[in-house]
């Protein structure tokens, strides 16, 4: 009578625990707002690189956390946060090759707030952004308005500050005396220059160990919805398949790698940039390029990637701006041209910081900025562009993507035109990538909306057409 006693007691417990069991994950999904990234939402998304720093003149969490309802208006459903994470003070960039230690003005070092890919702590937020509260308050607006969060993640190297220098300095690179050292260029042997860094190790791997715990930090705690991986190519692309296959045992998250290395897509990420495609953009604007090299480029796209690889299209990011000029200086009358061309071709387009709202100037890249807020012409020409990348099929552009097929026309230096189906779904686009009126004939016979004017268009092969200097043309079927 005792053990049977014992026997039921036991089986209540086991019963009590399970049900306690469920009833956490019941509240656990209650609380989540938003379902994991798959890719059928990526297929039609919109990414928006957030610049917390210059977004706004507070340069906190909570200013950008007000904006994310009408991000929904540019078809955004990904939002890549820059490092939200301290940044060191130890040998801090200023301007040019000066370090702040090298200022000896009190007020005038007090404005330069460093690199934020200089990272001090990897487990914590930076106090000009806010605190943890003021975070987790910007994910979970996010998530109320249908948009994920990823976070840029530094794994190559950590500021001067960094615990890890002092506790675990075999974490690091170091010279022949022993001393931890800047990251160097594998090619020369030489500093990249990025003074403000100490290169780390992979060949530790308590190192490896470390970097997951940091990033895993996020996910579980957070919720965020993964990572966009800093100079991921410097970084050992077995350190990523592990990782982020261990993330996701737990929640589906979304990869993104600064490099175009077909290899990192095997295993650890979703999407890669586009860099080449976005200088060829940049030097067809600027007459050193045709459309005969972007259809070459496409081609070479086709044959080197897999079928489900794709990468980010952009005319701008944060080290375009910063570096090498903004839209304007760069790409001139041919600006919205290219902002079209980075919607309708394969891949996800990227909004930066102010280029919804029509940014002219270089963002200070180590002192405060603020973007402007005054909408002009570029929010509508986002938000249509937004609202057919996320309900056109034809657009489609992560792991199912649409099909692109170039269209021939008489000419084919000056003339840029293809075609992306799927299902029942088409979208041609055609455009004059040239700075004179052109008059050509199209291998193109059909009926189409102009998607950006509403007007009914009929093309044929035996009528010839006219663009003027860097006019575009979207079309759907009817």
């Amino acid at each position: 009578m005792k053990k049977a006693i014992i026997m039921l007691l036991a089986l209540s417990a086991v019963y009590s625990c399970k049900e306690n069991q469920k009833e956490e994950q019941a509240v656990k999904e209650e609380e989540q707002t938003i379902a994991p990234v798959t890719n059928d939402v990526l297929e039609s998304s919109v990414i928006y690189e957030a610049n917390i720093r210059q977004y706004s003149p507070e340069g906190t969490f909570d200013a950008f956390t007000k904006d994310i309802p009408q991000l929904k208006e540019l078809g955004v459903k990904v939002i890549w946060l820059m490092p939200i994470h301290p940044i060191s003070m130890k040998n801090r960039k200023a301007t040019g090759e000066l370090s702040v230690e090298d200022i000896q003005d009190e007020e005038e070092r007090k404005k330069y707030l460093g690199s934020y890919y200089a990272i001090s702590d990897y487990t914590d937020v930076n106090p000009e952004f806010g605190n943890f509260k003021d975070f987790e308050e910007l994910v979970e607006t996010a998530h109320q308005n249908g948009m994920y969060v990823i976070l840029d993640w530094v794994a190559n190297h950590t500021g001067w500050d960094h615990k890890w220098i002092t506790q675990n300095p075999e974490y690091y690179t170091q010279n022949e005396k022993g001393e931890v050292i800047d990251p160097l260029n594998p090619d020369t042997g030489e500093s990249w220059g990025w003074t403000d860094v100490a290169d780390l190790n992979y060949e530790n791997k308590d190192l490896w160990k470390a970097m997951s715990e940091d990033m895993k930090f996020w996910v579980e705690k957070y919720n965020i919805d993964g990572f966009r991986a800093d100079v991921a190519g410097e970084v050992p692309t077995e350190f990523w398949e592990q990782v982020a296959s261990e993330i996701r045992e737990d929640k589906q998250i979304f990869m993104l790698a600064e490099s175009e290395d077909k290899d990192l897509f095997k295993n650890a990420f979703d999407m890669g940039y586009n860099w080449e495609g976005h200088h060829i953009m940049n030097e067809m604007a600027q007459g050193k390029k045709s459309a005969l090299d972007w259809d070459a480029y496409m081609q070479k796209i086709d044959s080197t990637y897999d079928q489900d690889d794709y990468l980010m299209n952009f005319v701008t990011n944060h080290d375009e701006n910063s570096w090498n000029g903004t839209i304007k200086e760069r790409l001139g009358e041919a600006s919205e041209t290219m902002m079209a061309l980075t919607y309708t071709i394969p891949g996800m387009p990227l909004i930066y910081s102010g280029q919804e709202y029509d940014m002219e100037k270089r963002l200070r890249f180590f002192e405060k900025d603020t973007i402007p807020k005054t909408k002009g012409e570029v929010w509508p020409l986002l938000v249509k562009l937004g609202k057919l990348k996320n309900e056109n099929k034809a657009l489609h552009g992560a792991k199912n993507a649409a099909s692109y097929q170039e269209i021939g026309t008489s000419n084919e230096k000056e003339i840029l035109a293809f075609k992306r189906e799927k299902e029942d779904a088409e979208l041609v686009y055609i455009a004059n990538i040239s700075d004179k009126a052109t008059n050509f004939g199209i291998q193109l016979e059909g009926t189409f909306e102009n998607y950006m004017t509403g007007e009914t268009l009929v093309i044929s092969e035996d009528k010839n057409m006219d663009l003027e200097p860097w006019q575009y043309l979207i079309l759907i079927n009817k």
